[in-house]
């Protein structure tokens, strides 16, 4: 039992399928928002996962949902909400590959956040990637060219959220299991996706159920496979295979919609990906490879 829960091949194992399952949902989602409203998705997304979660809550009764830091489930559940709902209100504007990669810029906010809520100290080295980073941002936005449109600031919107989420699932960690933080992340996700959701409810094709469908069960099925890979592997291991999901989304842009990415998204990509392993790298270092 002891290898099982130290077992890196596994770890990795589970962090790809995580890339690749996430990487089919919103493709899914970038297919559904030419048919539904995004707020409309997001709305169903967290209400079937809710409903998955609630077999566990009902087994768990009041004192197994009880928890000691309310305020800290209720940040971490929004900014979920809005890395999703940023990423989708995105999707119908930019390319499947620009939405990603600037989602997949969430390392590079989590320091910030960190210092601004803990004060926690950035390291020079860590400046250097967060700044290298940021430059590939710059370079997929290129604010010079005056083609940045509302998709481009949604994604990195979308990033913020996930950002926020990560840094507070960091910290919730200590006091919390894992099953606890899902069930209200889903819960009070699709509290507030309702309004929005309920005012874009319209007529659903019976041929559009099987992908909205698809988009809950996968968004789920990653929060499982997310957790068991940092169960099973080291930060420094599986952090940076969640960007798997970029070239997965840019292949999936090239086959479904014949989109292939400029040189300027190429070289602002790359700059991303190598500053964000970077800085989990560094940050899986200082603190013992948890």
């Amino acid at each position: 039992m002891h290898s099982d829960r130290h077992n890196p091949a596994l770890g990795i194992s589970y962090a790809l399928a995580t890339s690749l399952v996430a990487s089919t949902a919103a493709a899914s989602a970038k297919y559904l928002s030419g048919h539904l409203s995004p707020w409309f998705i997001v709305w169903c997304q967290y209400g079937l996962c809710t409903l998955l979660t609630l077999p566990w809550a009902l087994r768990q009764g009041v004192s197994g949902l009880r928890s000691q830091r309310p305020k800290l489930l209720l940040v971490r559940s929004l900014g979920g909400w809005l890395g999703f709902t940023g990423y989708y209100l995105a999707l119908p504007f930019i390319a499947l590959a620009d939405a990603s990669v600037l989602r997949s810029a969430a390392p590079l906010w989590v320091p910030l956040i960190v210092f601004i809520w803990l004060r926690e100290r950035i390291p020079a080295v860590r400046w250097f990637a967060l700044l290298s980073g940021f430059a590939g941002v710059l370079l997929i936005l290129r604010p010079d060219s005056g083609n940045i449109n509302p998709g481009h600031l949604l994604a990195m919107l979308a990033g913020i959220g996930l950002a926020i989420s990560m840094a507070t699932t960091r910290a919730l960690s200590t006091s919390e299991p894992a099953a606890r933080v899902l069930f209200y992340y889903f819960l009070i996700s699709f509290i507030v996706a309702t309004p929005m959701g309920v005012l874009h409810i319209g007529a659903l094709p019976a041929v559009l159920w099987p992908a909205l469908v698809y988009i809950g069960l996968s968004t789920f099925l990653t929060m499982v496979l997310y957790n068991r890979a940092y169960t099973h592997a080291p930060t420094s291991l599986v952090a940076p295979l969640g960007y798997v999901a970029v070239p997965a989304a840019a292949l999936i842009d090239w086959l479904v919609w014949d989109h292939l990415p400029n040189v300027w998204m190429l070289v602002g990509c790359t700059l991303i990906i190598l500053s964000g392993i970077f800085a989990v790298t560094l940050r899986a270092q200082s603190q013992g490879d948890h």
